[in-house]
């Protein structure tokens, strides 16, 4: 490997291939170093229809339009008794193409992403692994790595695009994670073979179903060949901690039996996975960019699986990170203003994600929002598909409040 190039991303996940592509896509000498092998197993497999815009600049739009990932419509809701709620169908807010989606293999998303970054020009190392991050008077400059069967060497850049995921190479160094105070989380999960598929336009829905009492919520996402992805989101200190067991397959059994909306689905399905965990996993960085660096996708945060907002982060961090990265290069500015300036808008969208996620949690009925307030339902729709980026879907946040503090009034005289 030759000693210098325009841009080093470190990591080739969705947001590190999105950056690298892009960059590269303006001519610039893209290195990207990936510790591991693809394909490899990751969660987040369902995409929410602003991905579209992303994925077509990417150039990936057809391969994703031949692909045999199952095909997402809509999303629905299913309360802790079990009732339905009225599906979300994209397309009838939006009548355009990018309002059908898809629910995929992120080992095969994502193995597509890097091979695309490497038809771009990306230079793509695997199994190579990034020790640390070199810094001159506060500038990054490059990274020590050591390249597979290789011993470790410097390579310098003139910026260094940190998307190494939630062990992030700069994250934890400079300081930069904060912990959501509010999002303690946890998730569990595993996946099943011959569980309930709806038909028709209905098969590829994400069901977020709720658990008695509403102490947490299962995610429902249908995959290819069979497969149901099914797992279980709480409060962290409920699901692993004040319990009489630590036994994942127990946790989970024991909340399959608390969620009525889930229990026919899964009752004739074979579990084809092991059980997996995550556990507090909601944090931000305080700024996205430095000198000579910028974070994107996990990197930079994580919110929550709900929504399924994170592959829609991932890939447009990783895209206004680009933007930023080859403006200032072609000007000769990779300072932290220029680097991050696409931070503040980003920050916001996020936010809004976030407001809708405590929502939830707080208990909020999409159902009676829908009923009382029906001329608002687009503006829910616009937060569901992702489109976070502009003001008017703050329309919602007064009549949700109003809703939330009705149900805590008839809540109260229930008493």
């Amino acid at each position: 490997m030759k000693s210098e190039c325009d841009v080093i991303v470190i990591g080739g996940g969705p947001s590190g291939s999105t950056a690298a592509t892009l960059i590269a896509q303006k001519g610039y000498k893209v290195r990207l170093f990936e510790r591991e092998h693809f394909p490899r197993y990751h969660i987040g497999e369902s995409l929410i229809p602003q991905t579209y815009d992303v994925v077509k600049r990417l150039n990936l739009l057809d391969r994703m339009k031949g692909s045999h990932f199952i095909k997402k419509y809509s999303v629905q809701f299913v309360s802790d008794s079990g009732r339905l709620s009225e599906p979300f169908y994209f397309v009838e807010h939006k009548p355009h193409e990018s309002s059908q989606t898809w629910q995929v293999l992120r080992s095969e998303f994502d193995q597509n992403m890097l091979n695309n970054a490497r038809d771009h020009g990306v230079e793509v190392h695997e199994g190579a692994r990034v020790l640390d991050v070199s810094f001159e008077n506060g500038r990054a400059t490059g990274v020590r790595v050591v390249p597979e069967g290789g011993s470790e060497q410097h390579v310098s850049a003139r910026v260094v695009v940190d998307a190494s995921g939630q062990s992030s190479m700069i994250l934890d160094r400079l300081g930069l994670r904060e912990w959501d105070p509010v999002l303690k989380k946890a998730a569990l999960w595993t996946y099943w073979k011959g569980a309930y598929r709806d038909t028709g336009r209905d098969e590829g829905a994400t069901m977020v179903l709720q658990t008695q009492g509403k102490k947490g919520w299962f995610w429902y996402i249908p995959l290819h060949d069979d497969v149901i992805a099914v797992g279980v989101v709480a409060a962290h200190d409920y699901l692993f901690v004040n319990r009489d067991t630590k036994d994942y397959e127990q946790i989970y059994f024991e909340e399959v039996a608390r969620c009525p909306g889930l229990q026919p689905r899964i009752e004739n399905a074979t579990r084809i996975a092991p059980f997996r965990a995550a556990k507090e996993y909601s944090y931000r960085a305080r700024r996205a960019a430095g000198d000579g660096r910028v974070l994107v996708g996990d990197a930079f945060g994580f919110l929550d699986p709900l929504y399924s907002s994170g592959v829609l982060l991932a890939l447009r961090s990783g895209q206004l990170a680009a933007d930023a990265v080859t403006e200032g290069l072609a000007v000769g500015d990779t300072s932290a203003a220029q680097l991050g300036k696409w931070e503040a808008g980003f920050v916001q969208g996020m936010d809004r994600m976030r407001r809708l996620v405590c929502a939830f949690y707080d208990g909020f009925s999409f159902g009676r929002f829908v009923k009382k307030y029906p001329h608002l339902k687009g503006y829910v729709t616009d937060l569901l598909i992702g489109d976070l980026f502009k003001d008017e879907v703050d329309a919602v946040w007064g009549p949700m409040e109003e809703i939330r503090r009705e149900q805590e009034a008839e809540a109260r005289l229930a008493v």
